[in-house]
């Protein structure tokens, strides 16, 4: 944090400072675990169920911690500690006051689907002009936000954020931190629903964000989504999808490996290659391009950075194994991702279409019915084998019918693999990031496949 001294900290929290030092000294960024300290940060010390951050206090100062915040101050610690009510308040509390310190463009990005996908296309169309934060790896809620606010500096010209929320009230507290100045929704779907209960709580919940921004930011929506096309905001609503309603539309797809379309909007169409398979890398790519647009970015520049994109972390990652093709989306599950995952398995040329699935997570009182039903959806659509273990998870392999097979155990299922996978198969593998599904994925890579023909 360039702007940030011990003394501010400590005044924008009302914390208590204890502990000799300078209070004039510089911070730098927050961090919540002692290896990643770095001289001059900020140290959190959070009380977990099995551990307590305070009990590393010691340690952080010990790796180059400048100053360390916590509930305590540790007997016999005589470095500076601010003393806090509750240490996440307290960040959100600093972290929004530094993030005031800043005038550029922040995106901020939510939905049930897509996010980190939209965020990695986003930066990546709008580093071809800005110098752009982005978030790093999941850390997307309220630990994770102020430790990428703080990595902000005055060389940066544009903050792309993902902002991931489980329960009411979460949207609020990250909104006061990032304050977006553009908003970015993916989708809104069957996710959090042990705590949002439906599908108008989840709207209601993601979009709290929009009590926090003026009425002259923009709003990006995923236009082919109905409760996102239905959403009345004060703000500027902007469209993106494939209908012919959206404001920033996609023609003339071609897929493949790599897909190929144009982006219309207005008088503009701009040609792009997006470098990954699936039609959620489409609608990303359309977020990417209207806030690109929306920035003064030119054609050349946003279809650059759309051909740039990365994928991330198990999020449709593809690879090919002992004559098999395997789409990884091992991360995160719900049953639109699932179903969205489905849809993309089908259109890839195979010999047969192969589903295994685990647990999804947090669907609340439906959980059984949401799994059963993505079940019936996978045999709708013609996949020959839907592979599955957890305990919901047997609902979709029932579902199936014929075509499922349900396990006790992910070891039970991975060991069964090489005989039921085939050369010539298309693979999904997905589950909620609980179900560790990463290591049928892992499994997959090494697989010496005991039949190699088609029965």
């Amino acid at each position: 944090m360039e702007y940030m001294s011990i003394r501010r900290a400590a005044a924008l929290c009302g914390g208590q400072l204890c502990g000799a030092c300078d209070p004039e000294t510089g911070i730098g960024k927050i961090v919540i675990d002692t290896r990643a300290v770095e001289n001059g940060d900020l140290f959190a010390a959070f009380r977990g169920e099995r551990v307590d951050g305070h009990d590393f206090i010691r340690t952080a100062f010990e790796n180059g911690a400048a100053c360390c915040i916590g509930e305590r101050v540790p007997e016999g610690e005589t470095r500076p500690v601010i003393v806090v009510p509750d240490v996440l308040t307290a960040l959100e509390q600093i972290t929004a006051g530094y993030r005031s310190d800043f005038d550029l463009p922040v995106v901020g990005i939510t939905g049930s689907v897509g996010k980190t996908t939209a965020k990695e296309m986003i930066s990546a169309v709008l580093e071809q002009h800005f110098r752009t934060l982005k978030t790093e790896g999941n850390l997307n809620n309220r630990y994770g936000v102020p430790m990428m606010l703080s990595q902000l500096n005055s060389s940066h010209e544009a903050a792309v954020i993902e902002m991931g929320i489980s329960e009411f009230g979460e949207m609020t507290r990250l909104a006061r931190m990032v304050r977006p100045t553009i908003a970015v929704y993916t989708t809104i779907g069957h996710a959090h629903l042990e705590f949002l209960h439906d599908l108008d709580g989840v709207l209601r919940a993601k979009t709290e964000m929009l009590d926090l921004m003026p009425e002259t930011a923009p709003v990006i929506v995923n236009g082919d989504d109905e409760k996102l096309l239905g959403l009345q905001c004060s703000q500027r609503k902007i469209t993106y999808g494939f209908g012919a309603h959206c404001d920033v539309r996609a023609e003339n797809l071609e897929t493949g490996e790599t897909q190929t379309c144009e982006i219309v909007c207005g008088l503009r169409r701009i040609p792009v290659r997006i470098p990954a398979f699936g039609q959620h890398y489409v609608y990303a790519a359309l977020a990417a391009a209207a806030v690109g647009m929306l920035l003064g970015l030119s054609d050349r520049e946003i279809a650059d950075g759309i051909a740039a994109f990365h994928n991330v972390g198990r999020r449709g990652e593809t690879f090919s194994s002992a004559g098999i093709t395997v789409v990884d989306d091992s991360y995160n599950a719900n049953p639109d991702s699932v179903c969205n995952g489905i849809d993309n398995l089908v259109k890839m040329p195979g010999v047969r279409h192969v589903c295994i699935l685990g647990d999804m997570l947090e669907l609340g009182e439906n959980t059984l019915k949401m799994h059963y039903d993505v079940g019936s959806y996978a045999r709708e659509k013609g996949i020959d084998l839907v592979l599955t273990s957890g305990n919901c998870a047997s609902e979709m392999s029932r579902a199936a019918g014929d075509r499922g097979r349900n396990f006790e155990s992910r070891e039970a299922l991975v060991t069964a693999l090489p005989e039921l996978l085939k050369e010539g198969d298309c693979v999904l593998v997905k589950a909620s990031k609980g179900s560790h599904f990463e290591t049928v994925s892992a499994a997959l890579r090494g697989i010496r496949l005991t039949n190699k023909e088609i029965d």
